[in-house]
Order: C-alpha cells, then sequence, then structure tokens
C-alpha cells in the first residue's frame, strides 16, 4: 500500500519552504526576545517596548506562516474569525483587569 498526496510536488515543496522559513523566523524572534531579556541592554522601558513589538511580529508570522491567514478571498471567514476571538479575548483580559483594579481601590479605602 502506498501513501500519496493531491498535491503536486512543487506545491508540496513550497508548503515546506513555507514552513521552514516560518519556523526560522520563529526560532530567530524568540532568541532575540531570550537575550533582550537577559542581558539587560536596553532601559526597561524600551525593553518592554521591543519585547512587545517582537511578540507581534512572531504573532504575525505564526497566524501567516502555519495557520496560512492572509486577506484574499477565500480566507475572508477566518479572518473574521479570528478577528472576533481576538476582540473576544482582549474585551475579558481588561474587562478583568478593570474590575480587579475598581475592587483592590473599594476595599483600600476601607
Amino acid at each position: 500500500m502506498t501513501h500519496s498526496s493531491s498535491l503536486p510536488l512543487t506545491a508540496r515543496n513550497s508548503s515546506v519552504v513555507g514552513y521552514i522559513v516560518g519556523f526560522s523566523l520563529a526560532v530567530l524572534l524568540t532568541a532575540g526576545s531570550f537575550i533582550l531579556a537577559t542581558h539587560r541592554s536596553l532601559p526597561p522601558e524600551t525593553a518592554m517596548i521591543v519585547l512587545g513589538a517582537l511578540a507581534f511580529v512572531q504573532i504575525v508570522v505564526h497566524l501567516v506562516a502555519f495557520l496560512h491567514l492572509d486577506f484574499s478571498r477565500g480566507q475572508r471567514w477566518n479572518v473574521l474569525a479570528f478577528c472576533y476571538a481576538a476582540f473576544a479575548a482582549l474585551f475579558l483580559i481588561f474587562g478583568t483587569l478593570w474590575v480587579m483594579h475598581n475592587v483592590s481601590i473599594h476595599m483600600m479605602s476601607r
């Protein structure tokens, strides 16, 4: 019994190259973040901004290289679902922080 793929050889090779490039970028971004955090070569405020930027770039790399999200017509519903999930997660995180901050303020006044 042989295993066959429905993709032509060139499509499989380009897919493998995309995964290798995505993996390489992810490793480089992770290593850069690790080095930045451990060597303390920048002031803390600047380091946090750079780490946030590196994290955002890594999220984009993962979405494009591994989840294959793009703005093509065929991916429209996937992008919309991702945007909704991101909005819901941010809403929950910031809502929780807001509630905890208000609880802290009211408890400290007593």
